[in-house]
């Protein structure tokens, strides 16, 4: 037996393995974004001993918390080859409609307008992709707009009414309970609907063969208009849902409050795995992603790197992913 034949072998095995490993990883792709994650706090620790607390880990989860629910909005509309840039948007005019109408008809009338703000807005883009056949990007642009438009009209409507924050909102955003955000009692239910509801639900499964395939989906009975005008109505409830429990936790209603979290968002998204060019994608890994970026900001506060460099930074991560992900699937 020659040399030659001794060691192909155990280049064979070695090889072989590695491809085991690689497809495991490429079926379970939260496991390397839970070590990236590690690596990271292990990174924030070496650049400053003693960071990593109970208080740090609390405050952790309660910044990642809006950041991963408004990446459920994304998440969702891209697993059907579409884009939602009226998230942010919608969760602003919420949280400023609730800080509005709770001082004049008390905060449960003020919960209740708020959501049919947002989910109106949904509705209207669920309209505009489903039925007028809008492009997804397109058209939540345009409503995001003309939202933003709508709510500098309503502001000077409602300019001498003052704002008060719901009690209740306030206790979700900034309380905590044995060390930990109250905002987790609104998101560990939240998270456990979303993720059952794409695995267990005709609906979930539905957003998954759109992505896939429309055209097959037609041929199968599918109206897939109807599935996208829930899609976004549901869309529009969480953004709204995010928004109220974002100015619980900012206690300070503007104009602007959730626009920052719009391209961390479709980022966090990505990072977890979701294709933009649809059926693919899971909620877990968005929340990892969530994690992974709130992380990555307190990297760069510690670095003292401006906020453009921030927002660059993560136009390079969207940018990065999605380019890696064509090359390993050769999709177009």
């Amino acid at each position: 037996m020659s040399v030659s034949d001794q060691v192909h072998p155990a280049q064979d095995d070695h090889v072989s393995t590695l491809v085991r490993i690689g497809r495991f990883l490429g079926d379970n792709p939260v496991i390397p974004l839970v070590i990236l994650l590690l690596a990271l706090v292990g990174v924030l620790e070496i650049m400053r001993p003693g960071i990593i607390s109970p208080f740090w880990f609390g405050n952790t989860i309660k910044f990642a918390i809006p950041l991963a629910m408004l990446a459920a909005c994304q998440m969702l509309t891209m697993l059907t080859a579409g884009i939602d840039l009226s998230a942010a948007v919608v969760a602003t005019v919420s949280a400023f409609v609730v800080a509005s109408i709770t001082p004049l008809y008390g905060p449960f009338a003020g919960v209740v307008i708020a959501l049919g703000a947002a989910v109106l807005v949904g509705l209207v883009n669920g309209f505009g992709v489903g039925v007028a056949r809008v492009h997804p990007l397109i058209m939540t642009l345009g409503t995001g707009l003309i939202a933003t438009g709508c709510l500098q009209v309503y502001q000077r409507f409602v300019i001498n009414t003052g704002s008060e924050i719901p009690a209740f909102l306030e206790w979700l955003g900034t309380g905590r309970t044995a060390g930990l955000p109250n905002g987790l009692f609104l998101f560990v239910p939240f998270a456990v609907i979303i993720l059952l509801g794409l695995r267990y639900t005709g609906f979930g499964r539905l957003l998954y063969a759109i992505g896939s395939n429309e055209h097959a989906t037609k041929l199968s009975g599918v109206r897939s208009w109807q599935v996208f005008m829930v899609l976004y109505a549901l869309v529009g409830l969480i953004a709204g849902i995010t928004g109220l429990l974002y100015v619980g936790m900012i206690r300070a209603p503007s104009l602007s409050l959730a626009n920052p979290l719009l391209l961390p968002s479709a980022a966090a998204a990505v990072i977890g795995g979701t294709s933009i060019f649809g059926g693919r994608g899971s909620y877990a890994g968005a929340i990892v992603g969530a994690l992974i970026l709130t992380v990555l900001g307190t990297l760069l506060t510690l670095l003292q790197m401006p906020e453009g460099a921030r927002i660059a930074l993560f136009g390079l991560i969207i940018l990065g992913v999605t380019a890696l992900y064509v090359r390993l699937t050769n999709a177009r």
